[in-house]
Parts: structure tokens; C-alpha cells; sequence
């Protein structure tokens, strides 16, 4: 059985946030403080003192609660190395192959820039769990506000590197406009096709379409399928790089 229990909650307009409870100590960590209010009663709807905050990047919907949060409990913060300067609070910055613990439980840190440059995810190996922020989402990623296509393909292939059973906890509700987009660019992904179905039904039933899988993502989510034959084909890149075509789609996104 796993070590950790978590639970998800919503926030602003799209966001989630996250609660990693470990069961045998008690310690509990916020992936992130998106907004103060919900993430309270979701503590309070468990019995569960707040211990840490582990941040992915400095946006404000990931780290505007950290002040206030730290006021109220006395967490350790714990943030990205490469924005420590922006992280309100932090006590600790971590990179890449530290391993941060929160009680029993522990998490591999993975630098991840291209969103941020310093946006980092944290892995619960043992777990099958990852918390990516902005990075990854369902049927997406994150815009390249402070890096480039370069390092954000680098960082999804890292990120594709994980067992496909893991967990991805993303940190927005995009699914349903992701996969319009996907299936702009790969309409012949039977995969695809069948999951943008489902994920219709789901939101028009009021229903989250977050976590994903690895295994999930890698099958339809067109910013992991920069090999296809198909979406290069529909893209016009039959012989690029996996990196230019990576590029190209997220340009395409970015003006869907």
C-alpha cells in the first residue's frame, strides 16, 4: 500500500491543488498554495496539519498562498533552486536528484524548465506519483513564458522517461480544450479520438478530467508525440527534429 494519501481540490478558476499526507508520521504537503481558503477545508475536512509546501514555480497561482500558509502553520517551504529569489518564504531550494522527505515519504525533485526557468516536479517514486505544476498537462503543456522549445522538449522527455503507470498531477483543468486542439493536429490517433469523447462526457457531467497517466499522455497528448508520422504529416514536418516539431505544435497552440 502507498506510503501517502492524496487529495485534490479545486482552486481560482481552473486550478487544482494538492494534499500528500503521509499516513505513519502524520506530515502533510501542499503541492503548491493556488489559493488559501480551499486549501484550509481541505485540511480541515481531513484532520490533517499542514507541514510543508512544496513549490513547483513562482507563478502566482502556485506560490501566492505561501505567506499566509506559513503565518497560519509554521510549514517548511520548499522550492526551485533556479527561483528562489521569487519563492515568498522559502526555506529550502531544491534541484535536480534532491530528494525531499515529508515524513516517511520521498520525493526525487526533476528540474523541468520551458514554462519557468526554474520550474522543477516532484516524484514519489514508491508512490507512482508526480506532481508536475505547469509543465505537463492532459493533452498538453504549459506555455514557454521564460524558456525555450529546446529546454521544455527536454524536460517532457524526462518526464516520458517515468514508468507509464505514474500519476500526473497537473495543476489546471485544460483537458477539454487541450484535446480540440490535439485533435487538430492529429485527427487520425483513434486513441485520441476515443479519449476526447470521453473527456466530452466527463465535463459535461461536471467531472474532473485530471490525474492522468504517463502511459495515457504518451498514447494522446500531441506535445509527447513529436515522432508521429501522422502529426508530422499534418503539420508539414515529415523530416524535422523531434524538437522542431515539438516547436511547431506549441506555436500552433499558442495561436489555436
Amino acid at each position: 500500500m502507498s506510503n501517502i494519501e492524496i487529495l485534490q481540490f479545486a482552486a481560482l478558476n481552473d486550478n487544482y491543488g494538492y494534499l500528500v499526507h503521509e499516513r505513519s508520521s502524520g506530515a502533510t504537503a501542499a503541492i503548491d498554495t493556488p489559493e488559501v481558503a480551499p486549501l484550509l477545508a481541505a485540511l480541515d475536512s481531513k484532520g490533517w496539519k499542514l507541514t510543508h509546501i512544496l513549490n513547483t514555480h513562482h507563478h502566482f497561482d502556485h506560490a501566492g498562498g505561501n505567506a499566509e500558509l506559513k503565518e497560519k502553520t509554521g510549514c517548511t517551504i520548499i522550492g526551485p533552486k533556479g527561483e528562489k529569489d521569487l519563492i515568498p518564504g522559502i526555506d529550502r531550494a531544491v534541484g535536480e536528484g534532491d530528494i525531499v522527505e515529508i515524513g516517511a515519504a520521498r520525493a526525487r525533485v526533476i528540474d523541468v524548465p520551458g514554462h519557468t526557468r526554474g520550474h522543477i516536479a516532484y516524484h514519489f517514486v514508491e508512490d507512482h506519483a508526480v506532481f508536475v505544476g505547469d509543465t505537463l498537462f492532459a493533452l498538453g503543456c504549459g506555455r514557454l513564458f521564460e524558456g525555450t522549445p529546446e529546454q521544455m522538449w527536454t524536460s517532457l522527455s524526462k518526464l516520458m522517461a517515468l514508468p507509464d503507470d505514474t500519476t500526473v498531477y497537473c495543476a489546471h483543468e485544460y483537458t477539454q480544450s487541450n484535446a480540440r486542439f490535439a485533435l487538430s493536429v492529429e485527427p487520425q490517433n483513434a486513441a485520441l479520438v476515443a479519449r476526447a469523447r470521453e473527456i466530452d462526457e466527463k465535463r459535461a457531467r461536471g467531472e474532473w478530467t485530471v490525474p492522468t497517466t504517463i502511459g495515457l499522455e504518451k498514447a494522446t497528448n500531441p506535445f509527447l508525440r513529436a515522432a508521429s508520422h501522422d502529426l508530422r504529416r499534418t503539420i508539414g514536418l515529415e523530416a524535422a527534429s523531434n524538437v522542431d516539431v515539438f516547436a511547431e505544435t506549441r506555436r500552433r497552440k499558442d495561436n489555436f
